[in-house]
Parts: structure tokens; C-alpha cells; sequence
């Protein structure tokens, strides 16, 4: 990493509890068998901080704005609530454009052996493995940006926790918190293939079609009946599957996809929040209304009014 001086003031005061050494990516460095865990502070604008590990890696934002040079990629913004896996020996360039004294850019990187993920996802793929024969589970490291969800979330709060805690099963509760969280990881990336890409996956991948099928049948009642009927599998063999790959039910699944749909409908100035009921599969306004806030915590209306606030 590119050399800083050393620190000049007082001012600044390390979330960690470790001496501060620098005011551009310091460092607080904790170690396990199988992986480490180094928490970066920067309190102060920078440009072009070189980094690179030598094991595969997990960054996560904690706070605060980066903007991150990566091979082969157009700068982009790294903000709280992302993550981002990297291969060994990847080159980042690294701006600090907001950073100061009072408001320091946090993060985590966490270095994982090559070998601990490879012997986990061969468990995985052996123990549980996915609905067709041809795919596996697999942790792409290449570049991958992704947006934590609550359980990765979870799981990156506990390790800071569990790295920098004093417990005599500290190290048992550390590798089983890194098998989670590489499960986790690739359920993540199926997940978002399976969702974003679906159209190079429908042919190949039958939770792929049957994402495809609701979609198209939206407005439609859609029993576990038929749609496991259409992959071809028994219903509690779908289920599992779906629930599996997906991280949701079914019926889950379905009420997300009509709440989707519902929202591209309300932000049309044109449509009313019945024609977003009706035309986004709910029978009635009753329903769509109370499953609407279950999902958005305001009611369609509220949300309609905000929108329109915006424009």
C-alpha cells in the first residue's frame, strides 16, 4: 500500500481502540486459521491508494464513500451496504473523496484461504446439491459487487465481533461463521443469475423457466400445484429447491414479483392505485393495500403521493 506520514493530530480517534498510525487507511489486523480480518479507517481525502491481498477477498463498507479502480472496470461509487469479492493478488486503486477528521470512511476487507473455500463448497455441493445436475455451487471472486443482504450483513457484523472478542471458542465460532457466510456468499450470486439473467439461464435451469412463467403469469393465480408441475418436480421437492436457490418461497416469490409490478404501475401518473391492484395479480384493494405495507411500510397511496412529490 502506498506509503502515508505519520499522524499529525490529535483530532482523530479510532473506532477499533488500536493506536492510529495514519490518517489514510489505518489499519487494525486480526487474524484466524483460515482467514484475517483488517479494518481500515482513512480520515483524510486521498486519491489512488494502492491495495492488494494475497488471498481471495471479501471488502464490505461500513461507512462513509469510496471510489474504486478496478481492472478492466470504469471507476465506480462503493458506498454502505456493499460488498465486493476479489481473486488473490487483484489490484485496487482506492479515492477517498469525502473523508475527513470528523466523518471517516470505514471498512472491512476479509481474507479468506483459498483452500477453506474450495473444502466448503465441495461440502455444499456434496450436502446439498442444486436443482440441475449440470450446475454447482460455486463462489465467483472475479470483481463481484453485490448488495448485502440482512443475513450477510449479520454475519460481517459477528465476525468484527467474534474476531476482536476474548473466548475460548473463539476460533470453532469463527470458522463456523466463515462456512456461513461462503454459503451465504454463493447463494447470493445463484440467486441473482437466476433473477437478473434469467433469459441465458431459462433453457438449462428449470428455477430459471419457473421464474420466467410467473412473471409472464403474474396476474394469474398460481398454485405450487402447477408450478411444480411445470419443473417437473414433486411438489415438497420444488419447494425445497425453490427455497434453496432463491431464498424465498414460492409464495413469497410471487407476492415480491406483484409488489414490483405494482410500483412500475403507481408511478404511472395515468393509473390509480385499483388499476395497480388489479393489474398486478391481488383481487382486491383491501389485500393489495395491507400487502403492499407489509412489504414497503407505507400503503400505495402514500407511496403514490411521494412519487408524484418527486416529480
Amino acid at each position: 500500500m502506498k506509503k502515508i506520514g505519520k499522524l499529525a493530530t490529535n483530532e482523530a480517534v479510532s473506532a477499533w481502540g488500536a493506536r492510529l498510525d495514519t490518517l489514510v487507511e489505518n489499519k487494525l489486523t486480526l487474524s484466524h486459521d483460515a482467514a484475517e480480518l483488517h479494518l481500515y479507517e482513512t480520515f483524510q481525502q486521498a486519491q489512488l491508494i494502492q491495495l492488494r491481498f494475497n488471498a481471495p477477498v471479501m471488502t464490505s463498507m461500513l461507512s462513509g464513500r469510496k471510489v474504486m479502480h478496478l481492472r478492466e472496470l470504469e471507476p465506480f461509487n462503493y458506498q454502505p451496504g456493499e460488498s465486493l469479492l476479489l481473486p488473490s493478488d487483484r489490484l485496487m486503486q482506492i479515492d477517498f473523496p469525502d473523508a475527513t477528521t470528523h466523518d471517516p470512511t470505514r471498512c472491512l476487507a476479509l481474507t479468506i484461504s483459498d483452500e477453506f473455500i474450495r473444502e466448503t463448497i465441495a461440502e455444499l455441493n456434496e450436502e446439498v446439491p442444486r436443482v440441475e445436475l449440470v450446475d454447482e455451487w460455486q463462489l465467483n471472486t472475479d470483481n463481484y459487487l453485490l448488495q448485502n443482504d440482512p443475513e450477510i450483513s449479520s454475519l460481517t457484523d459477528k465476525l468484527i465481533r467474534l474476531f476482536r472478542e476474548n473466548n475460548p471458542f473463539k476460533t470453532f465460532f469463527i470458522k463456523n461463521t466463515l462456512r456461513e457466510l461462503i454459503v451465504r456468499l454463493s447463494q447470493t450470486q445463484v440467486r441473482t443469475g437466476l433473477l437478473h439473467q434469467t433469459s441465458q439461464h431459462i433453457t438449462t435451469n428449470r428455477l430459471a423457466y419457473i421464474v420466467s412463467y410467473i412473471r409472464d403469469n403474474i396476474t394469474r393465480n398460481l398454485s405450487i400445484d402447477e408450478l411444480s408441475d411445470k419443473a417437473c418436480l414433486s411438489q415438497s421437492h420444488f419447494f425445497r429447491l425453490f427455497k434453496s436457490e432463491l431464498g424465498i418461497s414460492p409464495a413469497q416469490f410471487i407476492l415480491a414479483e406483484r409488489i414490483r409490478r405494482a410500483k412500475a404501475i403507481l408511478s404511472d401518473p395515468a393509473k390509480s392505485v385499483t388499476d395497480a391492484c388489479y393489474e398486478s395479480g391481488f383481487n382486491s384493494v383491501t389485500h393489495f393495500s395491507n400487502a403492499f405495507r407489509s412489504v414497503e411500510h407505507i400503503c400505495p397511496r402514500d407511496f403514490k403521493r411521494q412519487l408524484a412529490g418527486l416529480n
